[in-house]
């Protein structure tokens, strides 16, 4: 049996949880501390822009396990207490609560969402992260009917797909020529754009966003790529997810309303409800002056360790890939169970390199998109299987005689086959569900 250690995880995410379950599967029978900055049991990110946005599902179906089954895990859950600060030398993190100790620190914190800036409080101006997010999000839809998505990327499109599915006006808008063009490359990028304009989205691509225009029409804001801001914090524990359709406390303290998005053309396209949807950056700042090294993350070494006794996994993770010795950051779900899995091994003394086989996917309207690998501009794109004029494809990309990544468009089948090119090119594959 393992040596009886505590080990701390700071994020209750997939990530986070993932690591706790693989310990216990792995053995480890020592105190797991799960620490949340949110008030709810981990969840099921992904849902939140597709079946909590429409209303299909109710919150409790985005809850990663039953509390039967985290009850079965004899976890330490503490939860709606973000992480204040690291004492890496005692591994001791900081909470408002008061100091929680161990003797392995697993950072799991994730990432935040990139705003736009705008005047506090601004009504009608959504991100998308959280449940409360998207709960806030669906709420305001109800009473909106024009919707500007502001970002093309898999987050923008979703929401894009999901609004329009449920009958709003929607204008997406970003600084690329087409939805997802740096994820899917031109080909699959294009044909995304064809399939939004064919459901009725109107495509404002390939311009900026200067600022928002509030009531009386004056820019409000500055450019494209926003001001980071901080997860909120949440000073009591819940056990459960808000009710189906709940009020989200905070909104009646908003002031004024949105009216539109200024374009760096100086266009404006007319609003009363808009999404911010331009990326992510790690939640790293409780970690300053802790004396790790951040950079767009956290570094770590090829076996996603940060210090001694300290480890990083999921979006706030930037690991040194070892086939390329270059340092990586990925976001996604896959990902982040996946690197789970290595971390637990390696807090158990397996001294394991991290090095997958990336993989995302995405479903909007009818369509699922999946890609394995990693697309590069200067690939070259393949159909090998299918036709992009139809609505079943598979592209593989190659680069130098090398396969780099391959797509499938409603052909998961095909595209997983495809996907063994990757695996005999890899010392280490990590296999994709």
């Amino acid at each position: 049996m393992t040596r009886r250690t505590d080990v701390l995880i700071v994020g209750a995410s997939v990530s986070g949880l993932t690591t706790a379950e693989a310990l216990r599967r792995n053995g480890f029978d020592g105190k797991i501390t799960l620490l949340g900055a949110e008030p709810y049991l981990p969840y099921d990110r992904p849902p939140l822009s597709k079946q909590i946005l429409s209303g299909a599902w109710r919150p409790e179906r985005t809850l990663l396990r039953p509390p039967r089954m985290l009850a079965d895990l004899n976890l330490e859950l503490l939860l709606g207490q973000p992480a204040l600060g690291l004492d890496v030398a005692t591994r001791t993190v900081h909470t408002a609560v008061g100091p929680v100790r161990a003797d392995t620190v697993v950072i799991a914190t994730g990432a935040t969402p990139r705003r736009l800036p705008a005047p506090p409080g601004l009504r009608g101006v959504h991100v998308l992260r959280t449940l409360d997010d998207a709960l806030a999000l669906r709420d305001d839809l109800a009473k909106s009917w024009t919707v500007v998505v502001v970002g093309e990327g898999v987050l923008g499109a979703e929401i894009a797909a999901t609004t329009r599915q449920s009958g709003h006006e929607v204008t997406m808008t970003g600084l690329l020529h087409a939805p997802m063009a740096t994820q899917l490359g031109d080909l699959a990028a294009e044909r995304l754009a064809d399939l939004h304009t064919a459901n009725g989205v109107r495509l404002r691509l390939g311009v900026g966003v200067s600022g928002l225009a509030d009531r009386e029409g004056e820019p409000t804001g500055a450019p494209h790529r926003g001001e980071e801001a901080n997860l909120p914090g949440r000073g009591h524990e819940v056990t459960g997810l808000p009710d189906h359709g709940g009020e989200i406390t905070g909104l009646s303290d908003r002031v004024g309303t949105v009216t539109g998005v200024c374009l760096a053309s100086g266009e404006t396209l007319p609003a009363d409800l808009v999404v911010v949807a331009i990326g992510a950056v790690p939640v790293t700042d409780w970690l300053a002056g802790s004396g790790l090294t951040l950079d767009r993350g956290v570094v770590c070494d090829a076996e996603c360790r940060a210090a001694e006794g300290i480890y990083a996994v999921g979006d706030v993770a930037r690991w040194r890939d070892p086939g390329t010795n270059a340092t990586t950051r990925l976001e996604n779900r896959t990902h982040a169970a996946e690197q789970a899995g290595v971390v637990a091994a390696n807090i158990l003394g397996a001294a394991r390199p991290y090095r997958p086989i990336p993989y995302f996917w995405t479903d909007q309207y009818t369509t699922k998109i999946q890609v394995h690998g990693t697309i590069t501009p200067d690939a070259e794109a393949v159909v090998v299987d299918g036709d992009p004029a139809t609505d079943r494809f598979v592209i593989r990309y190659e680069r130098a005689g090398s396969v780099t990544a391959v797509l499938g468009w409603n052909m998961p089948k095909q595209a997983r086959m495809q996907r063994q090119h990757l695996v005999d090119a890899h010392t280490t594959p990590v296999h994709a569900p």
